[in-house]
């Protein structure tokens, strides 16, 4: 009585207390220690007996092997005990070889319970149901169904357990014929109304769709557990019913009023979209207040839900607050800190297991090698491949394949191809993470031979691998020698119609120059969802089409389609590029409304529109803190203060990102040193060019040594420049050879000019921008007969001058002007304007700077040339169409004329308003008469 009711300290005092035990003393009192948990004291009282020269029976035998079963942590003490069994003649005891079978189906050794159910002489129900069991525990699913049919031709009757593990097999082999036919064999045996075979039946009809189905069994049960209320839940979640299965729980707790940490874990698993997220948040302040937050199962489905919600901080405070943890609370958090891009946060919590001695397993490797799956942490990356093979996890396919994808994604395809080639086994996994690998560092043909490698091994191509191949082609000639085929393979084994691979076709040809293709795949979609708008949406971008991708994105909204991530980020590139603030605001503001504004990647463009549409107040509103700053945040950052002019706080960033520990990259430094070209600090640029390499191990790269032809060249330092250009690290492009052409320019240097020209002619003979510059340094210099030459010759090649133009936003209009433009409606008003404006700065000193007008005319034409300048036009139209007091905003697509410069800053002291000017290269803020680039552009 005392055992039933778990009162053991009771039951131990009595059993002690008798003069006389026998047998059945024994064997009640280990059965109640292994009823309430104490499956230690089970095996101490085992060796009690022995003293006592107590006879074993099955009885006594088989709570001692359910004792090392439940306990989890007794395999060896079980293993001793099967010996005893053999000594004491026991093994063939029905009851004794079907608690083994069951213990060797919960350590996962199938083959040893395999073993002993053959040679077991006599099986009942409890011994086909227990090794049904354990297959069921290792996945086997056919297996237990293979027995299951044995067992009926051997005409075994089935139990409520037999059926309910039949049951949960062919849910998970979503076998919904033979589920059928399961039930039926049930109904008939008159089991279909007990508890645990409807669990299983709500389960499995839950899992196929059923719904209605599984309500019917739920509301017929005449008694419902826990399981039965969590089985229900369970269905909806898995359907996506949300509101029902709420509806459900909220039953469950006024009607059974038990909850438990499944119940919890199942409805926790969909609170992580943005719509849900509420209510696991409620879900969160349930388990504090039934006292479940110190239930690791709980715990871990909260750090679950934060983590797939993108909630880091909340994930990061359950995590820390757990008074206990197991390893999947530890790999949770790190997968959750991979997500968040905090890769030194992953590597210090693997750093405090191995210091703790926690368990380590493959899952946990998984997550270090992922978050050094980029260049920047590729020696720690090395590192912990090390420990992986230290702890002899490198022969593990998943291990294996994170290890490529972590080389692959740093950049380095040597060490990718040597864990590829030494790894035992691979899988499609393995070669579509070579095959992504190779893509990702652009080599298409080893990628393409990788591909046929693949088939040739025999191993089937997926959406994934044929995503990854197309990805390898990047160019025309790829296009034609890969491509195409690639192409038609995909048709021939029919895989033109998934849709991953429809869009993977889109990019492809985008990125090989054929929009038309790419457009004609998008529009013979039938089912066109968020996908297949974002490949064309990326093609259009590709092509420098960004009204056409703000005209994609309105569409895609029109059409019901959800905007993610790369949607949001993508728009308001667009918005960046074409200077639309409206837009850009418009998005940003969706982006907030679909709970998408703390996305990293939305975030960082959002950050980059602000800034890049001249409204760095915002940017600095939406700028994460610095402990949450990403490197690209902190690139975005100094960007903007260089191309605005802030040459002083861009310096100050770069040195508060390196004292927050993290390192900077290519594009860190191409920022860093733009900023000191626009602000001739040439020392400045040349000691941060030196350290790029020797301090931070970031190689020198095309776009560097443009920063530092320009840094030079602006200055005067002509010949260091040119210098510079015979010692590049990297060989000189058309880039390289037209800065140092623009800085002749500036600097009329005719002789040197005509050296870089004719670089620039001989790589690329129909860049306009060449013929233009050259002409210009003529022009200045005063060699008009060349001038003539390099027009002659721009029309034998046919070739025309980019025309400038400026533009003003004005609401949700975008008013354009080319050189003494005549043709808008208001074009009375704005010449007027600009005689009024020329009248009032040249009473304040301004004198017209004719070196600017490069025509070979007489000096008061050069003049009248300079007031049609297209900047002048749409200061005018800016100033007689916005409220007095506000910002006037000018674009201009290319550099901005010297004499125009000098006349913003008058017009800008004159009439005491701030005038923005942003041409391809920087933003001129002025303000007071005064310009932020204090001359120097």
């Amino acid at each position: 009585m005392y055992s039933r009711f778990a009162l053991v300290d009771c039951a131990r005092y009595l059993f002690d207390s008798l003069s006389v035990r026998n047998a059945a003393s024994w064997n009640t009192m280990m059965s109640g220690l292994v009823r309430v948990g104490l499956y230690g004291d089970v095996m101490l009282l085992f060796r009690e007996t022995q003293n006592f020269s107590v006879r074993p029976s099955g009885f006594l035998v088989s709570s001692l092997i359910a004792a090392c079963d439940r306990s989890g942590c007794m395999f060896g003490e079980g293993i001793q005990v099967h010996g005893f069994a053999i000594k004491v003649g026991l093994l063939y005891d029905v009851f004794v070889g079907s608690c083994l079978l069951h213990f060797y189906g919960a350590y996962k050794r199938v083959f040893d319970a395999q073993r002993i159910f053959e040679e077991m002489p006599e099986r009942n129900v409890v011994s086909w149901t227990s090794l049904m069991f354990g297959y069921l525990d290792n996945g086997d699913f056919e297996n237990v169904m293979y027995l299951y049919q044995e067992m009926r031709k051997e005409e075994i009757s089935c139990n409520e357990n037999t059926f309910a593990t039949v049951i949960a097999a062919c849910s998970s082999l979503e076998d919904e014929l033979l589920g059928l036919k399961v039930l039926a064999h049930a109904v008939k045996s008159g089991f279909e109304t007990k508890v645990s075979v409807a669990n299983s039946l709500i389960n499995m009809l839950g899992s196929l769709g059923s719904l209605k189905e599984a309500y019917y069994v739920f509301s017929h049960m005449d008694e419902r557990d826990t399981i039965s209320w969590n089985s229900i839940i369970s269905a909806h979640v898995q359907n996506g019913l949300f509101g029902e299965s709420m509806r459900f729980f909220h039953l469950m707790r006024h009607v059974h009023k038990k909850i438990n940490s499944t119940t919890l874990a199942t409805l926790l698993s969909i609170c992580s979209s943005v719509d849900n997220l509420k209510w696991g948040k409620g879900i969160h302040n349930l388990v504090i207040k039934l006292g479940l937050d110190s239930n690791v199962c709980t715990c871990n489905s909260l750090l679950g839900m934060y983590s797939e919600g993108g909630r880091l901080d909340d994930a990061d405070f359950v995590f820390k607050e757990m008074p206990e943890r197991d390893l999947i609370s530890w790999n949770s958090m790190m997968t959750c800190y991979v997500r968040g891009g905090r890769s030194l946060d992953v590597l210090k919590l693997l750093n405090e297991m191995l210091q703790m001695k926690k368990a380590i397993n493959y899952v946990t490797f998984m997550s270090a090698l992922a978050a050094c799956s980029n260049s920047e942490f590729i020696a720690e990356g090395k590192i912990v491949h090390a420990l992986v093979i230290l702890s002899r996890l490198h022969e593990n396919l998943a291990v294996g394949n994170a290890s490529i994808t972590m080389y692959a994604k740093s950049g380095t395809m040597v060490e990718a191809k040597k864990v590829f080639q030494m790894m035992p086994k691979r899988n499609q996994v393995t070669w579509n993470a070579l095959i992504g690998g190779l893509a990702e560092n652009e080599e298409p043909d080893e990628a393409v031979k990788a591909f046929q490698l693949m088939r040739e091994e025999g191993i089937k191509a997926d959406y994934i691998t044929l995503s990854n191949v197309l990805g390898a082609c990047l160019t025309p000639d790829d296009l034609l020698k890969h491509g195409l085929p690639i192409h038609a393979h995909i048709v021939l084994i029919g895989f033109e119609s998934n849709s991953y691979v429809q869009n993977s076709l889109i990019t492809m040809y985008a990125k090989c120059g054929d929009l038309q293709s790419s457009e004609c795949i998008f529009d013979g979609l039938l089912n066109k969802n968020t996908i297949s708008w974002n490949a064309i949406i990326a093609a259009n971008a590709h092509h420098g089409l960004e009204e056409e991708v703000l005209k994609c994105i309105v569409k895609m909204k029109n059409a019901g389609i959800d905007l993610d991530q790369f949607s949001f980020s993508e728009g308001l590139a667009a918005a960046a590029k074409l200077a639309v603030l409206e837009e850009g605001q418009q998005l940003h503001c969706l982006a907030v409304k679909h709970g998408l504004d703390l996305d990293p990647f939305v975030t960082n463009a959002a950050m980059d529109m602000y800034g890049k549409c001249a409204e760095m107040d915002d940017m600095l509103r939406i700028l994460p803190q610095p402990l949450n700053r990403s490197r690209l945040s902190w690139n975005i950052l100094i960007s903007a203060f260089a191309r605005h002019g802030y040459f002083q706080k861009a310096r100050e960033t770069f040195n508060e990102m390196l004292e927050m520990g993290l390192k900077p990259d290519h594009v860190t430094f191409v920022s860093l040193l733009s900023a000191c070209s626009h602000g001739g600090l040439v020392d400045e640029g040349l000691a941060y060019y030196a350290a790029m390499s020797k301090e931070f191990n970031v190689p020198p790269g095309i776009k560097h040594c443009v920063c530092i032809i320009d840094l030079l060249g602006r200055s005067g330092r002509l010949i260091e420049a040119e210098t510079f250009i015979n010692e590049m690290p990297v060989p000189p492009d058309a880039l390289v050879w037209r800065t140092l052409l623009a800085s002749c320019k500036i600097h009329g240097n005719l002789e040197l000019g005509k050296k870089a020209a004719e670089h620039l002619f001989k790589l690329d003979p129909s860049d306009d921008s060449a013929y233009v510059l050259y002409s210009n340094i003529c022009a200045t210099t005063g060699k008009w007969d060349d001038v003539e030459d390099v027009r002659r010759q721009m029309g034998s090649y046919n070739i025309k001058k980019k025309p400038a133009c400026s533009w003003v936003k004005l609401r949700d209009q975008v008013v354009l002007f080319g050189m003494g433009d005549q043709t808008h409606p208001q074009t009375s008003e704005i010449y007027a304007k600009l005689g009024e404006l020329r009248k009032l700065i040249k009473e304040a000193g301004y004198v017209t700077d004719t070196s600017f007008a490069l025509q070979d005319t007489d000096e008061e034409q050069k003049e009248h040339n300079l007031w049609n300048h297209s900047e002048r036009l749409a200061l005018a139209f800016g100033l007689i169409n916005t409220p007095n007091g506000s910002t006037i905003k000018v674009f201009k697509n290319l550099r901005v004329c010297g004499d125009c410069h000098s006349v913003y800053k008058f017009v800008s002291g004159i009439i005491r308003r701030k005038i923005i000017l942003r041409d391809p290269y920087r933003f001129h803020h002025f303000s007071g008469g005064q310009c932020s680039c204090c001359d120097y552009w």
